[in-house]
């Protein structure tokens, strides 16, 4: 396990070092050093949506700089996985699940 936290819906969400290592290698590598960032988008997200595409997904907004940190979770029961983590200047559309 590289990190696990709880969000703001109350799952812990997970990842491993491995899993990481290939997302900011090959996915997203603007958010290598930035795991710190991904973890608080999850625990103090000020925006949580629902996919669109699968009800299963959900991602947490947290605005930094001018952008957010948009970090994409797996929900199963009370636990889940990051997907994926990134950058965007824009919150997606989908159904708001949580907003602070």
């Amino acid at each position: 396990m590289y990190f696990e936290v709880t969000s703001v819906l109350g799952k812990r969400i997970r990842t491993t070092k491995a899993y990481w290592e290939k997302l900011v290698t090959t996915k997203h590598p603007g958010m290598r050093g930035k795991e710190r960032e991904v973890q608080d988008a999850l625990q103090n997200a000020i925006e949580v949506r629902r996919s669109g595409i699968d009800s299963s997904v959900y991602l947490y907004y947290k605005p930094i700089e001018k952008h957010f940190i948009c970090a994409v979770v797996r929900h199963l029961n009370d636990e889940g996985f990051l997907i994926t983590a990134y950058f965007t200047e824009a919150v997606k559309v989908g159904e708001v699940i949580w907003k602070k």
